[in-house]
């Protein structure tokens, strides 16, 4: 969005009202936050401090991160530890399952760090996991939101073979952005994942995007355009939040009528769903996007 529309956007001098956050509550929360506490369950949405947690969990849905904690990667927008991942472990399939029968999860969101330094890049661990899902869990629904894979199809094909009810990948951000936000990541070799993944059998795909790292409105919506002209069913817009000051800085704060416009715009090219707002993150309302 122009950086010269002053209606838009507002530069970041102190957190605006739209992004604080309410403590979590509520019966169901409440609930599933003491079970994940006495079981030492993982969960994104605690280890991430989504702010949508007890909303999410509230109906139903928790996002599980898989393959560790240490990306192979290092994007200048992400929290997650950069370095050398520990060994694979095998039994984390039946440990996330496990997690979702305990939390009685009706729509589980599967995520994972990049494992370049594998051979399979981890695509038989994320398809393990989806089968024991499905195996203890079979009236739970799932998102995969997965690496690029590098692109090579051979992985790819493990995600269509288990098919999860929608398989996401995330844009990130705009092309001329792109190898400044994801440094080892393209812009183009992400659009192929989503295009390959809907051309080969994918029930639902979906892909986000974060605003406030410099883009204008222009390539947001031409962003928007790629992901239509690959049938992307799903978009998700979200303010970008600085984890760190290590991190790339916020260069703006998106107002919320500026996300609505995105939103009417979305909605106007086609996608099915599109969740755009400050406080939207790549799983928000994840189990709509289902239907």
């Amino acid at each position: 969005m122009s950086t010269n529309v002053a209606e838009s956007v507002i530069p970041p001098k102190g957190k605006p009202k739209w992004l604080r956050v309410k403590l979590p509550t509520g019966k169901k929360y409440t609930q599933l936050r003491g079970l994940v506490d006495k079981y030492d369950l993982h969960t994104i949405c605690t280890s991430g401090s989504c702010p949508n947690m007890g909303e999410c969990w509230g109906e139903g849905t928790a996002t599980f991160m898989i393959l560790g904690n240490i990306c192979t990667r290092s994007c200048g927008f992400c929290g997650v530890k950069t370095g050398r991942p520990e060994s694979v472990d095998w039994a984390e399939p039946e440990k996330v399952a496990r997690s979702i029968k305990i939390m009685n999860i009706k729509h589980a969101v599967l995520t994972s760090v990049d494992r370049d330094d594998l051979k399979d890049m981890g695509s038989i661990i994320w398809a393990e996991t989806v089968k024991a899902v499905r195996r203890m869990n079979p009236e739970t629904t799932m998102e995969t939101l997965i690496p690029d894979f590098q692109g090579i199809s051979t992985h790819l094909d493990r995600i269509l073979a288990v098919a999860p009810e929608v398989i996401s990948h995330n844009m990130e951000t705009v092309k001329r952005l792109t190898r400044e936000v994801r440094i080892q990541a393209k812009y183009e070799r992400s659009l192929e994942v989503l295009d390959y993944l809907k051309k080969n059998g994918a029930n639902r795909t979906k892909s986000g995007i974060m605003l406030g790292l410099g883009e204008e409105e222009h390539e947001v919506i031409a962003t928007m355009e790629d992901l239509r002209n690959v049938d992307v069913d799903v978009i998700t817009i979200g303010q970008y939040l600085q984890p760190s000051k290590k991190h790339l800085p916020v260069k703006q704060f998106i107002l919320p009528e500026q996300f609505k416009k995105y939103e009417e715009i979305g909605l106007e090219m086609g996608f099915r769903h599109v969740e755009s707002g400050a406080l939207v993150r790549s799983s928000y309302k994840a189990h709509k996007h289902i239907q």
